[in-house]
């Protein structure tokens, strides 16, 4: 994260030393503050003033929409329509995807343009369960719920997955609770038992749970609450507001 003086140093097009002028003078203030400190550290959501005149003013956004199929979980794509291609906010090209879904995946994409947030999301310590609607081509038993408990070894990768949870909805459907995101995972944890996956569905991503009032290819900002429970889900406790 920046320091106060470099930030005013650069957008004043002045001198460091000049800064601690206007420190001293009572010209600067950070998130409502008079700032005193030239090596203060600040945030790109920090709302810095100089002279009453914004220089830093950036709002968080958290964004949950609800992917269709054929969507590139990407920022930009020459061939395919992406998810940030289905949003229409003005601000849209400062988001980045927090746990991209496969192409014809549907469901559950996160979208911020707070990048401490998707790291603490995206982190393996986080416990964070994703959970998926499965369908799949050959019936469904209970050697299934025992094998994804134990975790598969992929041989590619050389790694063995985390335990998994599988519960049976319907002899070709089930539900998948994962807490990791290997390449391909739920279709080559499903294919250890040849059983070739045909329609992947995510509908929650820890406390968050995408309802039916969001239609495949809209969008939401998240609510207070909704971020409030996810961050202490997680053990981080963000101040931050949902989106203004």
């Amino acid at each position: 994260m920046p320091r106060l003086d470099r930030h005013l140093s650069e957008y004043l097009g002045i001198k460091r030393s000049d800064v601690r002028l206007l420190l001293a003078q009572g010209r600067v203030q950070v998130d409502g503050k008079t700032a005193t400190e030239i090596n203060q550290v600040i945030s790109r959501f920090s709302v810095v003033e100089c002279d009453g005149n914004r220089t830093l003013a950036n709002t968080p956004r958290y964004l949950m929409l609800h992917k269709p199929a054929g969507v590139v979980s990407a920022t930009e794509d020459h061939t395919h329509r992406t998810v940030i291609d289905l949003l229409e906010q003005p601000w849209k090209d400062q988001l980045h995807i927090v746990g991209r879904l496969d192409f014809n995946t549907t469901g559950l994409v996160l979208l911020t343009n707070d990048g401490r947030w998707s790291r603490q999301l995206s982190m393996p310590g986080s416990n964070l369960i994703k959970r998926y609607r499965v369908q799949v081509e050959q019936p469904l038993s209970s050697a299934y719920i025992e094998a994804f408990q134990r975790g598969f070894y992929f041989e590619y990768e050389g790694i063995n997955t985390l335990p998994a949870e599988l519960k049976i909805l319907s002899e070709f459907e089930a539900e998948v609770g994962l807490v990791e995101g290997r390449y391909h995972q739920i279709k080559r944890m499903f294919g250890q038992f040849d059983n070739k996956v045909l329609g992947i569905h995510r509908f929650a991503v820890g406390s968050l749970v995408l309802g039916a009032d969001l239609a495949p290819g809209h969008s939401r900002l998240l609510k207070p609450a909704e971020l409030a429970a996810l961050s202490i889900k997680i053990g981080h406790n963000n101040s931050c507001t949902a989106g203004r």
